[in-house]
Formats: C-alpha cells, structure tokens, sequence
C-alpha cells in the first residue's frame, strides 16, 4: 500500500541527509564541515484510523496532523 495520506495526499519527499561534524563557531568551535550528502526519503507519520466514510465504517490511512485537526470523525 502507497505510504500517502487519504485525507490530504501527503507523500512521500525526496531530499538529502547533510552530515555536520564539528562545533559551531558561536559555540567556540572551528566551524562546522559538511560531509558526503546523500538521497533520503522524508515519510508522512501515518496512523490507521477507522472513521465513517459514505456511511460505511471504513479503516484508513491518514497523517496526525489531519488526526489533530480533526477533518475525518474517528470512531471510538
């Protein structure tokens, strides 16, 4: 199953991993360096809910922040 949300369509983002070593100059370091970056995946935080769609109990996939905002009824 595709890792998106039902509610909204959030997916998943492609981006890159930055390695930072050192310590910041404010801090009284020498500066931070930026190691090799890579690709990486940023994933929605998904749960499975189970809320009333059509007037059917059906059981979905949606992210917290349409959980917290409450844009689907979630059955008890």
């Amino acid at each position: 199953m595709a890792r998106r949300c039902e509610i909204c369509g959030k997916g998943t983002v492609a981006g890159n991993s930055v390695p930072r070593k050192g310590q910041a100059k404010k801090k009284g370091g020498v500066g931070q360096h930026i190691g090799v970056t890579t690709k990486r995946t940023f994933r929605p935080n998904l749960v499975s809910v189970k809320t009333i769609v059509k007037g059917t109990p059906k059981t979905v996939k949606m992210c917290t922040r349409c959980l917290r905002s409450g844009r689907a009824e979630q059955l008890a």
